[in-house]
């Protein structure tokens, strides 16, 4: 069963927090790899799973700024992980599947936004290669653990894929760079990643969910100037339909609901935001509630993991029709 791009009444919101998602629910014995898990919102996922039990392995492109954000969390391990760097990637999952452990929770946090143009590997597009790409070699990398625990996986998109379909022409930008096109585009990917995951896993027990966090004020946004922060804010406040400023315990609370809440269990492939299925946006919509068409069309889904397979080299359903 695939549950329709529609709200569920799940009785939270906006301000709801990762402490409240959790209530009553125990994590104990589960494994769960969060990337980015050591700041922002994947800091608050990752002392909100630990803190409910969970077992957690945090790869991270900055191990040793990592290892000293989770100090004191118990239950977290670091390991390195460039998500631009395939090879990275491959080392990383080659490492975790020599454990021998399965993967019950799966959540792709990591990410750049509206960074300048920068090439990475054989001159990919940075947003759409870290964003994307990276998340995809790495899933598929460790589908075989992924796989064995049934896991629910977690890519986290943003509203920001309102602002770009995918660019079918030029997806790596080539030309004429625009970061905020480019920050839009990796965010569609990163929906419908999780459609097509979801379609192509569901079979194994393996569900997948793709979701907006809010809007947070976080190094997210590093690579902005003051004047550019200052343009984007008025733009989010000025949306109709946006639910506010969220503190990083409401921001991964949609993310850590997706990857735990009972209410999902016989759904998938769908897009979440303020810890419920968020309902279709409006045509016109930018930087507000609700999910845009293209990125939840099954059909551009399957395109896109046919080219990221391509791309990657990577594919662990290459003899799935």
């Amino acid at each position: 069963m695939t549950t329709q791009q529609h709200k569920i009444g799940t009785g939270f919101g906006a301000r709801t927090t990762t402490d409240e998602v959790l209530r009553g629910i125990d994590l104990s014995g589960r494994l769960a790899v969060v990337t980015g898990g050591y700041s922002g919102l994947g800091l608050e996922t990752t002392r909100a799973l630990a803190g409910a039990g969970a077992r957690v392995v945090v790869p991270a492109r900055r191990r040793s700024t990592a290892q000293a954000a989770v100090e004191g969390i118990d239950g977290v391990e670091v390991d390195e992980l460039d998500l631009a760097d395939l090879d990275s990637v491959r080392s990383f999952a080659e490492r975790f599947l020599a454990s021998g452990r399965d993967i019950d929770l799966m959540i792709g946090n990591a990410g750049i936004m509206a960074s300048p143009e920068t090439r990475v590997g054989p001159g990919w597009e940075a947003q759409f290669t870290t964003n994307h790409l990276g998340h995809f070699a790495l899933v598929n990398r460790l589908w075989p653990a992924i796989e064995r625990g049934g896991a629910r996986v977690v890519s986290v998109s943003s509203n920001g894929h309102q602002l770009s379909a995918m660019r079918w022409d030029d997806v790596q930008f080539e030309r004429g760079y625009d970061k905020w096109q480019a920050y839009g585009q990796a965010k569609t990917a990163n929906a419908l990643f999780a459609v097509r995951l979801d379609e192509l896993g569901r079979g194994s027990g393996v569900r997948a969910f793709s979701v907006h966090p809010g809007t947070i004020a976080t190094s997210l946004g590093r690579h902005m100037s003051e004047t550019e922060l200052a343009d984007l804010t008025k733009s989010i406040d000025s949306s109709p339909t946006n639910s506010g400023w969220k503190t990083p315990e409401e921001g991964a609370a949609t993310q850590v609901w997706a990857a735990t809440s009972p209410r999902l269990a016989d759904a998938g492939g769908v897009y979440c935001e303020d810890c419920d299925i968020a309902e279709p946006a409006a045509p016109d919509t930018v930087l507000g509630s609700g999910v845009s068409a293209w990125a939840t069309d099954p059909e551009e889904a399957a395109r896109l993991w046919r080219l990221s397979a391509e791309l990657t080299g990577v594919d662990a359903f290459a003899a799935t029709p």
